[in-house]
C-alpha cells in the first residue's frame, strides 16, 4: 500500500499531507494502462460515436453542407444531439470525405466486432474484432467541430476520454484493510481487484517489451479488459465473476464498485437512506390501555442500556449522587461521569462510587428514567405522524408498551410489529420534540385537518354501554372509578337517583372528565325526524362539558372531523385533548372490567323463525336461478344491452343470488336484540359491520372470482 495515497493506520502517516489517519482525507492515485481499455459504463455511447464517424478518417458521416447540421446545432441538450446524429446517419455505407465503405458494428462481450462490406482492398478483412486501442485512435482524430456536433464538449469531454488510458485508484479510506491477527492484515476487495489489474498490466508491458506473439498479447489485453470491467461491475451479463480466496477457504466473487453502490445494502439505500444509529432501541410492541396517550412503556433492560447526559446543578446534585452511587448495574443508576474538562470516567470500574467527586457543571451519563423524552417510530414512515415524541415510563418485561389510541397514525397492530425508539439527548432536541413532534400536537393531521387518533375497540363499546340511559352506578363503584381518573376537580356531582339508594349515571361520570366544550352529534341508528329529543337517545348534546343526552359511540369520540376529539383540540388545545382520550380510556376500561363484556357462539345463532326465513329465501333464489338456466339453454333469455348471452346470464344469476344474501342477512340482523354483544360492537363502531353479522348468522353468499362465479374444471389444482 502506497503511503502517498493516505494514512494507513496509526503508525503510518500520510506522505502527501503528513496528517494522521484521523485528519487525512485521502488522495487519489492512478494506474497508467499499457493500452487503452473500454469503460463499461460508456459502452453504448462509445458505440453510438463509433457509428457516427468514419472508421478510417474519423470525419463525421454527415456532409458539412447538409441542412441537418443547423437542426442539430440548435439542440441545447447534448445527449439529444448524439441521438439525432445516430438517427440521421442510420446505416450510411460510405464516407463523403475519404470514400471508404463503412462497417456495421455490434457488441460482443467486452469488445466490438466490425463487419466490413466487400472491398477492392484485399488487406481489409471482412470481420474484425475492434479493441479499445483502435477505437481510441479513431476518437483521438475527431475534430473539435465534429465533437461539438456529436454532443461532446471539445474541452470538457473529448471522445477519446470515453475510454480508459489512466485508471483512478481510490485512497485507502475507501478500501480500508483490517487486522486479522497480530501479524496478518486482510485487504479490501477493491484492493485485491486493483492488485490484479497492476499485475496484468505489468505482464502486458513485459510481453510487448519482449516482442511476444500478437496472439499472446491479444489474450493479455482481453484479460486486462476483463479485470478493469470486473473492478467496476462484477455482475456483467454473459461474463464470469472475478473471484478472490485461497485454495482451502473457497473462492467468492469480488464486491465491485457497482455492487457497493446499488441494492438494498448498498451505499445509497443501506447507508445514506437507512442508517444504524446509537442511542436507539427496537423491540416488539404490546398494548397497555393504562398508559397515558403520550407515554411509551420501556423495558427496564433497555432503560439500563440507553443513557441521557444530565448536567449537574445545585438543584439536582443530591439525586445525581444517588445515581452515581447505584452505578451501571442498579436501576436507576449511571454509567459514566463526564468532567467539565471533557474527561470521561466509567463507573463500572470504580469500587467505592460514594467517594467519587461530583461538582456542578459535570455531566452524569445516567439511565433512562420516567419522563424522559424519546422519539418513537414505526416503519414504513409514510407521513409525519409515523414518528412522534413520547414520554418514557420504565416497566418490567421485554416489550414496548403503547396506548391503543396512538396506534392509528403509526398503522401499528400487535401481531408481532416492532418499533424503534430514539433518545433525545440535547436540550434543543428535547425542545423540538416537545413543541413540534409530541403526540398531543399530532392528534389532528395537517393533511386533512381531521383527527388521526380517537377512542378504539374496548373503550368504544364500553363507552356506548357506559352512557346508555339504563347505566347506573352505586357509590362504591363511583369512588373506585374516580380513584383512577386524573385532572378532575374532586367534586362529586349529586346522584341522579336518591332513593332507595344513591345512583349515578354513566353520563354524569363521563361529564367529569370532559373539557368545557359544546357539541351536537348523532349516534348510530338516529332517525332524522327533526324533533329535539330522540326516543332512542341517539342525539348527543354536550353543553359546557356536561352530557345532557345521547349515547357516546364512534361518531362522537372516533377520528371523525367535527367530533368531540376535534372540537376539544381546537377549543382547549392539544394537551387537554390527550388528557381527555387518556381519561376516557381509564374511566371506561375500569368500569368495563367490573361490568364485563364477552361474546360467544350463542350471540351468532339466529332463532327458529329467522332460520326458516333464511332457508326459504335461499331456496327461492335457487329456483329462480334454475329458471334462468332453463331460459338460457332454450335461448329465451333476452341479452342485456351491450352484453352477450353468457354475460347477461352471469349478471342475472349474480343479481338473484346477491339479492337473496342481502334479504336473508337483513332478516338475521333484525332478529338480533339490541343486547346482543356482536350487534353492540357493530353499533359502537369498535369492530365488525352489519355485513359480517349477516354472513355469520345467515349465509356467506355467492363468491365471485374476477366478477364471475367459479367455473368447473378446478380439479387437483388451486385457483
Amino acid at each position: 500500500m502506497d503511503q502517498r495515497l493516505g494514512a494507513i493506520g496509526r503508525d503510518f502517516p500520510c506522505l502527501t499531507c503528513y496528517c494522521n489517519e484521523k485528519n487525512c482525507p485521502g488522495h487519489f492515485g492512478h494506474i497508467e494502462l499499457v493500452k487503452p481499455m473500454y469503460n463499461i459504463g460508456f459502452m453504448s455511447v462509445t458505440l453510438s460515436v463509433l457509428r457516427s464517424v468514419c472508421f478510417f478518417c474519423s470525419r463525421l458521416l454527415i456532409p458539412p453542407d447538409s441542412d441537418h447540421l443547423k437542426t442539430i446545432r440548435k439542440l441545447k441538450n447534448r445527449a439529444s444531439r448524439l441521438k439525432l446524429v445516430a438517427k440521421l446517419i442510420g446505416s450510411k455505407k460510405e464516407c463523403h470525405e475519404c470514400g471508404h465503405k463503412q462497417p456495421t458494428y455490434r457488441k460482443e462481450g467486452l469488445k466490438f466486432v466490425a463487419d466490413f462490406p466487400k472491398s477492392e482492398d484485399e488487406n481489409i478483412q471482412k470481420k474484425q474484432e475492434i479493441y479499445a486501442e483502435r477505437v481510441h485512435g479513431v476518437f483521438r482524430n475527431i475534430s473539435d467541430t465534429d465533437a461539438d456536433i456529436l454532443g461532446l464538449h471539445p474541452q470538457m469531454s473529448r471522445p477519446e476520454w470515453l475510454l480508459f488510458t489512466l485508471l483512478p485508484v481510490p485512497p485507502p479510506h475507501v478500501r480500508p484493510s483490517i487486522m486479522l491477527d497480530a501479524t496478518k492484515r486482510g485487504e479490501d476487495d477493491l484492493t485485491h481487484a486493483l492488485a490484479d489489474i497492476v499485475k496484468c498490466n505489468n505482464l502486458l508491458r513485459t510481453y510487448e517489451e519482449q516482442g511476444m506473439a500478437q496472439q499472446d498479447i491479444r489474450k493479455q489485453v482481453e484479460l486486462l479488459q476483463f479485470k478493469v470491467a470486473s473492478y467496476l461491475n462484477n455482475e456483467l451479463p454473459g461474463l464470469p465473476r472475478a473471484t478472490q480466496g485461497g485454495k482451502t477457504g473457497g473462492k467468492r466473487p469480488l464486491k465491485s464498485i457497482s455492487q457497493r453502490l446499488k441494492g438494498k445494502e448498498g451505499r445509497v439505500r443501506g447507508n445514506l437512506m437507512g442508517k444504524r444509529v446509537d442511542f436507539s432501541a427496537r423491540t416488539v410492541i404490546t398494548p397497555d390501555p393504562n398508559l397515558w396517550l403520550d407515554e411509551v412503556g420501556v423495558p427496564r433492560s433497555i432503560a439500563m442500556n440507553l443513557t441521557y447526559p444530565e448536567v449537574v446543578t445545585p438543584f439536582n446534585i443530591e439525586r445525581m449522587r444517588e445515581l452515581v452511587f447505584n452505578g451501571p448495574d442498579t436501576y436507576p443508576g449511571a454509567k459514566f461521569i463526564e468532567r467539565d474538562d471533557g474527561f470521561k470516567m466509567s463507573l463500572g470500574y470504580i469500587a467505592n462510587r460514594g467517594d467519587v467527586p461530583l461538582e456542578v457543571g459535570y455531566k452524569v451519563i445516567r439511565h433512562l428514567c420516567d419522563g424522559d423524552v424519546v422519539l418513537f417510530n414505526r416503519q414504513p414512515s409514510l407521513h409525519k405522524m409515523s414518528i412522534m415524541g413520547h414520554r418514557v415510563r420504565v416497566m418490567p418485561y421485554s416489550t414496548f408498551r403503547l396506548n391503543l389510541s396512538v396506534t392509528s397514525p403509526y398503522n401499528a397492530d400487535f401481531d408481532g410489529d416492532e418499533m424503534n425508539m430514539h433518545v433525545a439527548e440535547t436540550h434543543q432536541t428535547r425542545a423540538e420534540v416537545h413543541e413540534i413532534m409530541k403526540v398531543p400536537r399530532c392528534i389532528v393531521s395537517p393533511q386533512g385537518n381531521s383527527p388521526v387518533m380517537g377512542i378504539v375497540q374496548d373503550t368504544l363499546v364500553g363507552g356506548m354501554l357506559f352512557t346508555q340511559r339504563d347505566s347506573f352506578l352505586t357509590r362504591d363503584v363511583v369512588m373506585n372509578l374516580l380513584l383512577h381518573v386524573g385532572g378532575w376537580n374532586s367534586e362529586i356531582p349529586m346522584p341522579a337517583i336518591l332513593k332507595p339508594e344513591p345512583l349515578w349515571t354513566g353520563k354524569q361520570l363521563f361529564s367529569l372528565i370532559m373539557p368545557p366544550v359544546n357539541l351536537v352529534r348523532f349516534s348510530d341508528g338516529h332517525e332524522d325526524d327533526g324533533s329535539e329529543i330522540s326516543y332512542g337517545d341517539t342525539k348527543v348534546l354536550v353543553q359546557n362539558g356536561k352530557i345532557i343526552s345521547g349515547i357516546i359511540d364512534k361518531r362522537t369520540v372516533g377520528k371523525s372531523a367535527g367530533g368531540l376529539i376535534h372540537v376539544t383540540w381546537k377549543q382547549c388545545g392539544p394537551q387537554a385533548t390527550a388528557d381527555l382520550i387518556s381519561n376516557i380510556q381509564i374511566l371506561v376500561n375500569h368500569w368495563l372490567l367490573q361490568r364485563g363484556f364477552s361474546i360467544g357462539i350463542g350471540d351468532t345463532i339466529a332463532d327458529e323463525d329467522t332460520t326458516a326465513h333464511v332457508t326459504k329465501t335461499i331456496q327461492k333464489a335457487k329456483d329462480e336461478v334454475k329458471e334462468l338456466i332453463s331460459k338460457a339453454q332454450n335461448r329465451d333469455l333476452v341479452p342485456l344491452p351491450g352484453k352477450t348471452m353468457m354475460e347477461s346470464f352471469e349478471t342475472e344469476v349474480n343479481k338473484v343470488l346477491n339479492g337473496a344474501r342481502d334479504k336473508s342477512g337483513s332478516s338475521a340482523e333484525k332478529s338480533l336484540s339490541k343486547t346482543n354483544n356482536v350487534k353492540r360492537m357493530v353499533s359502537a363502531g369498535s369492530k365488525g359491520s352489519y355485513i359480517n353479522i349477516s354472513q355469520i348468522c345467515a349465509c356467506v353468499g355467492q363468491q365471485n372470482v374476477v366478477g364471475k362465479r367459479i367455473s368447473y374444471g378446478f380439479r387437483r389444482r388451486t385457483l
